[in-house]
């Protein structure tokens, strides 16, 4: 699971019968600082996060299928979660 900043949406006009419906989001991975890390991961909103919003995101194939219910569609990751607060302690 990472955390990530949701950085744009993406429109597909044909896609896998099983995700017809379903919201696909760019998200940008972040450290713990908030800064980006790595390149951008396209995921599949299951929590109907928007542009901006922080999130959790799974990057398993497995976890991702079970988190957006659609049963064995082609799926590697998934918004699972909106981040509202966050605090690091040591």
């Amino acid at each position: 699971m990472l955390i990530a900043r949701v950085v744009g949406n993406v429109v597909a006009t044909q896609k896998n019968a099983k995700l017809e419906g379903a919201k696909l989001m760019l998200v940008q991975p972040l450290d713990l600082a908030g800064a980006p890390r790595g390149g951008t991961v396209l995921a599949i909103d299951s929590v109907d996060a928007g542009v901006g919003d922080r999130v959790l995101v799974v990057q398993d194939g497995k976890a991702a299928q079970q988190a957006l219910g659609r049963g064995t569609a082609a799926v590697d990751a998934a918004i699972v979660g909106v981040v509202d607060a966050m605090e690091l302690v040591s």
